[in-house]
């Protein structure tokens, strides 16, 4: 920000210099780059284009392989989106009717993933979750593999909560929710603080924040008594929103199978249900431990919560063929996870694709289950299906076959056969990830009118006119005008200052008509160099550069 506006700064003094010294700031070249038609293209104006009026939809997802647990769907079919929200999914829909159609045979096509135990409140505290270097910042982490929304699952309580949606919520591509931790200063050294625990506090930010905070959390507590449970509780009844449990540390004083059959509401929810720590696996049968099967009857969702150390095949494999699968599949994303056992969402999707769960189920997981369990639709938030209208999130899956390797937190390894990989992800109706470029054309391919209207469908650059960059005006910002009578466009007092131009790889002639230059056609293969690279050359060329000198 700071570069941005010392750029800024100093473009303004020179043209106003140049403006009183009458000295035009035009950039001119001998070869002008192709000039874009009215409208622009990709993100040349401001103002989002309209659709024209032959066209029903923004995009059209084409021939993919649609899984909706919500609706029932399994099968090839075609996706629409207009506006922002899912307009249509049917089979043979025409590609006349959408601005852009991205063929996505042989893929699998889902709902935006949903993941609902990560911790993303970034800071610079040392080895801590809230506010702390042990989170980690969403964007990097969610959309190159379909993850859309997540929640935070309480990094941070009420007392800093509002800092966390300050930088993080705020302003994240991804569409990060929380939990609220029920202590005050979130996940971290005070964690055990009991003086810190306050339902009626937690519950009112809850209330002050709704659509946001969407639950709350009690993590890590290792002493012998309820109290954070019951303050847990007290927040999640008093705002309408479900509490997760991360159990902490076994203790006989608060046996699991209590928590399960009396102090969990239907409808709250049990995380790391395969770390086997805490009394989920029967020592003996090696199945479901004492109030697990109970808990399930009275309708407590049990969540994977994978993360470091919290997940092992020797409880999630004999719970499995015992019949207890998961409500929801999520990583418990931090730090310290991401490079262990668990690499992110796919990863354990696949782990349960190993243990032989089905593709359908492990995508519902992932998509309408962890929506369901957030009850987001009650705070206005569609999402985890392709129902009509509902928000257009949508991601894009290959089903890769081989050999691979899956290793849970203690480092035990098991094969598989099966990996998912994201081809693209689509939030809120726009591309947000595109892993092969399936929604670009050939470098050497002239734009089109879906490239004029690409702000209807994508949020990715399109580099229209050989990657062009938009225009600098007079007021340094890049696409934006002076009203008139102010100086840039349109105004009497300074000149637009022009991008340098740069060799394209088709022209236009005067009608808009686009010709592929000929030495952009054919295939890309090196060419005769005139000089080596420098790094080749035996010594290196810094050698030339006079001695280190002394900082006395």
């Amino acid at each position: 920000m700071l570069r941005s506006f010392n750029l800024s700064a100093r473009l303004g003094l020179l043209m106003a210099a140049c403006a009183l010294l009458s000295i035009p700031l035009i950039a001119t070249a001998q070869t002008a780059a192709p000039q874009a038609p009215a409208g622009g293209y990709g993100g040349m104006r401001n103002a989002m284009p309209a659709r024209p009026a032959d066209k029903d939809y923004d995009l059209l997802l084409k021939g993919g392989h649609v899984i909706d647990d919500k609706n029932h769907i399994d099968a090839i079919m075609d996706v629409a989106i207009a506006d922002g929200k899912i307009a249509k999914v049917a089979k043979m829909i025409p590609a006349s009717k959408a601005i852009k159609t991205v063929d996505v045979t042989g893929l699998y096509v889902t709902p935006g993933l949903i993941d609902l135990h990560t911790h993303v409140f970034v800071g610079n505290d040392i080895n801590q979750y809230r506010d702390g270097t042990w989170s980690v910042p969403p964007d990097g982490f969610t959309l190159r593999v379909g993850v859309t929304t997540i929640v935070d699952a309480g990094t941070s309580g009420w007392r800093n909560f509002e800092v966390f949606k300050g930088r993080i919520i705020d302003h994240s591509i991804t569409r990060v929710l929380a939990e609220l931790n029920i202590v005050g200063d979130g996940m971290g050294e005070h964690e055990q603080n009991t003086d810190d625990m306050d339902g009626k506090l937690t519950g009112a930010l809850a209330l002050k924040y709704p659509g946001v905070i969407v639950g709350v959390k009690s993590a890590h507590y290792t002493g012998g008594d309820w109290k954070p449970y019951d303050q847990a509780e007290i927040a999640g009844t008093m705002a309408h929103i479900p509490v997760m449990i991360d159990y902490g540390s076994r203790r006989i004083e608060r046996p699991l199978y209590q928590l399960l059959e009396e102090k969990l509401r239907p409808g709250d929810i049990y995380t790391h249900m395969y770390g086997g720590s805490r009394g989920e696996q029967d020592s003996t049968t090696g199945g479901p431990g004492k109030g697990m099967w109970e808990g399930r009857q009275r309708g407590v969702y049990f969540d994977v919560g994978h993360g470091q150390s919290s997940f092992y095949f020797s409880v999630a494999i004999p719970l499995i063929k015992a019949g207890f699968v998961p409500d929801s599949i999520s990583t418990d994303l931090h730090v310290d996870s991401m490079n262990a056992g668990m690499k992110d969402e796919d990863n354990v999707g696949d782990k349960f694709l190993a243990m032989g769960l089905p593709l359908k189920e492990v995508i519902a997981d992932m998509t309408w289950h962890p929506a369901r369990e957030m009850q987001l639709a009650s705070h206005g938030l569609d999402l985890g299906n392709l129902s009509v209208g509902a928000i257009a999130d949508v991601a894009v899956f290959g089903m890769r076959t081989g050999h691979f390797g899956f290793t849970d937190g203690g480092g035990a390894l098991l094969y598989g056969t099966k990996k998912l990989e994201c081809e693209l992800t689509i939030k809120d109706g726009k591309f947000v990830y595109d892993l092969n470029g399936r929604e670009f054309k050939p470098w050497n391919v002239p734009p089109d009118d879906a490239d004029r209207l690409s702000r209807r469908w994508t949020s990715l650059r399109v580099a229209a006119f050989g990657g062009n960059p938009r225009p600098i005006t007079a007021t340094g910002a890049a696409g934006a005008a002076r009203p008139a009578g102010q100086g840039g466009q349109g105004g009497q007092g300074g000149a637009q200052r022009q991008p340098q131009p740069r060799w394209s790889a088709y022209n236009a002639d005067a009608n808009g008509k686009f010709t592929v230059r000929p030495d952009a056609k054919g295939p890309v293969a090196p060419g005769k160099a005139k000089y080596p690279p420098a790094v080749t050359l035996e010594t290196s060329p810094s050698d030339v550069w006079p001695a280190k000198q002394s900082s006395n």
